[in-house]
């Protein structure tokens, strides 16, 4: 056993320590399909079908102006941005960690060794350096691969040592983990790290982001902010390109508001028709207009796909509500027969209740009702709750006839509850029959503007 302290020892003591790193921030790499990439602040995140990250817009590498750019992972080269964010941060850990790790990974070794050789049981001293070996082959893996040449080293040891121990202890087994833990593994591919940009990269990120975006005020405010990197760094980009990259871009953003008013132009007429049409249930001038928005996007050149799609989802929820309104409509008119004949019949019972308001009015105000009001409104009542009994209302109007019934029904109690608190002096009872000459009131007003709703032509109502 000491032979195999000394071996371990040896190794360890050959470790090469590794400096630490300044504290940077860390600045990846989105690659795109056409092989070029965009600086992304920090790591970019892949979201569905988008890849979103934060771009650095100036040269300030500490405190830079960000802006976040939402891109189609259509556009994105996924799998080498991946590759070289994990080279990115196998860069940062070397820099910054694995050190301080390898040596934990090296105390822990030193402390196997030492129990080792505190033991005299030969099946707890293989237990000891097999826990040892397992928690070396198993540490390159979770820490980017550092020391994998030392840690090989120190496994062989290892591993003759286990074979020494299972002989001297009696165990015969065989276990192939040992061997091909310490063969060699092929390095993954790693994607090579690029310098911190430039301000003429940081201008042709920014450009390149505006032009895959696929919202046109996002494009906008990319393009402005290029021209202003290209003013702050104007000093050291070259004159020829500065002016050529400043013109174009400044048409670009111009003819990206001419449209943007064009489209709004088209949204704002097309939806002012589409909510007359919905009104008047054209449910033909709907699918029409549908068709005019698709041949005006057209002729524009299809450029704000996402307006158009908006506009398109809001003439067809429209049209879904004018479709609505159409067989409302037609159930109507197959209906208005019957609701003529309903409205003639109630047209009384109605009349009857209103000449019954003045005496309603007199109790909810709590005014005084003379014998003969309060003998005329009890009549009045039960003549119209039998009036109310003879019609059958269709079944649109039944709700509506039967708060007319309700309406009679407390009309008639408003005025034997006001009878019994004038016989009794109850001022409480008095505010009874106030309530229920309210009720009265108010269940006759909404029933007749149901009434009136229900005979009218049906309209939009969204």
């Amino acid at each position: 056993m000491k032979r195999l302290a000394v071996g371990v020892a040896a190794v360890l003591l050959c470790a090469t320590p590794v400096a630490a790193a300044d504290d940077q921030p860390m600045l990846l790499r989105v690659f795109l399909k056409d092989g070029t990439s965009i600086v992304s602040y920090g790591e970019p995140a892949r979201v569905d079908n988008r890849v979103v990250f934060s771009m650095p817009t100036s040269s300030s590498v500490s405190d830079p102006e960000l802006q976040l750019i939402n891109l189609s992972v259509d556009h994105v080269d996924w799998e080498r941005t991946d590759r070289y964010a994990q080279a990115a941060r196998s860069d940062r850990y070397m820099a910054t960690q694995a050190d301080a790790h390898y040596a934990m990974l090296t105390a822990e070794v030193g402390q196997a060794l030492n129990d080792i050789s505190q033991t005299i049981d030969p099946l707890r001293r293989l237990e000891i350096v097999e826990r040892a070996r397992k928690t070396l082959a198993d540490w390159p893996g979770a820490h980017f691969n550092y020391k994998q040449g030392e840690i090989n080293q120190m496994l062989g040891i290892l591993d003759e040592a286990i074979a020494e121990l299972r002989a001297s202890a009696g165990v015969s087994r065989f276990d192939l983990n040992f061997v091909t833990s310490t063969s060699s593994v092929a390095a993954p591919e790693r994607e090579p790290m690029l310098p911190p940009p430039l301000p003429r990269e940081l201008i042709e990120n920014t450009l390149t982001a505006a032009r895959l975006s696929d919202s046109s005020t996002e494009r906008i405010t990319l393009m402005t902010s290029a021209l202003g990197i290209i003013e702050r760094n104007a000093e050291v980009l070259p004159s020829d390109w500065r002016t050529e990259i400043r013109r174009t871009t400044t048409a670009t953003i111009a003819l990206e508001i001419r449209t943007d008013r064009s489209y709004q132009t088209l949204t704002d007429r097309m939806l002012n028709l589409a909510a007359a049409r919905a009104r008047n249930a054209d449910v033909r001038g709907l699918e029409r207009l549908l068709l005019d928005i698709k041949a005006n996007d057209e002729t524009m050149g299809k450029k704000r796909p996402e307006v158009v799609n908006a506009l398109i989802e809001s003439v067809e929820a429209r049209l879904d509500a004018a479709r609505e309104l159409r067989l409302a409509r037609d159930r109507w008119e197959l209906r208005e027969a019957d609701f003529r004949k309903y409205r003639l019949s109630v047209s009384t019972p109605i009349d009857r209740f209103d000449r019954l308001k003045a005496a309603l009015e007199d109790i909810k105000a709590l005014a005084g009702s003379s014998p003969f009001m309060l003998g005329s409104l009890e009549k009045g009542a039960t003549e119209l709750l039998k009036s109310m009994s003879a019609i059958s209302p269709p079944p649109e109007f039944q709700a509506a006839h039967a708060l007319l019934v309700s309406a009679a029904q407390m009309a008639d109690s408003a005025a034997k509850i006001r009878r019994e608190a004038a016989l009794t002096g109850s001022m409480p009872r008095a505010w009874d029959a106030s309530a229920a000459a309210a009720g009265a009131l108010m269940l006759n007003e909404n029933a007749r503007s149901e009434i009136q709703s229900l005979l009218r032509l049906p309209q939009l109502t969204r």
